[in-house]
């Protein structure tokens, strides 16, 4: 299969793209190379940054979808990119991952395969992806979850010192009780 660019893309310095991705299967107890066939297809509009690698698919197309923006150091392997998206620096997004529209990834995210975030959806910088993302939602943390929970479990973690001090008067105080009682 051969790649196709649109009209109005800019790929920076140092940018691969249709290189062989990364596929391996175990056969005999020793990694074979998994000939990837596939290619690569730029709508019109995108921006590529610097240095970074968008690979060929092992069999279909890897897509970056129209307007979509990438910054610098980004992995891509046999993906569908929607529209419009931005895909900020150093983020990795592993084999066979589908981007709906509107999708706004964080710097130094990285998403597992075989995933689906859907349209509109964000994650947060240095987020770790490990399920789907529905339309619309924002996602925060390793593993990512919904942007309210994280944010929830990381002011309860700020507080662990004061309650874990309250917890050891508390329990100073159940024992002196006891130690009446007896």
């Amino acid at each position: 299969m051969r790649n196709h660019r649109g009209h109005r893309v800019t790929i920076h310095a140092g940018s691969v793209i249709g290189a062989d991705g990364f596929g391996y299967v175990l056969d005999g107890g020793l990694h074979r190379k998994m000939q990837q066939v596939g290619n690569v297809i730029i709508y019109d509009d995108v921006e590529i940054g610097a240095n970074t690698t968008v690979d060929r698919a092992t069999l279909g197309s890897t897509v970056i979808g129209q307007g979509t923006k990438i910054d610098n150091l980004v992995l891509a392997h046999n993906v569908i990119i929607g529209r419009n998206c931005i895909i900020m620096g150093q983020a990795g997004v592993a084999g066979s991952t589908q981007l709906g529209d509107y999708c706004v990834i964080g710097a130094q995210v990285g998403i597992l395969g075989h995933l689906k975030l859907g349209n509109q959806s964000m994650v947060g910088g240095k987020s770790g992806v490990v399920r789907d993302i529905p339309d619309r939602e924002a996602v925060l943390g390793y593993p990512a979850w919904p942007e309210k929970e994280a944010k929830r479990q990381w002011a309860g973690m700020h507080r662990l010192p004061e309650l874990a001090r309250r917890v050891r008067e508390l329990e100073k105080q159940v024992e002196q009780l006891s130690a009446l009682n007896t």
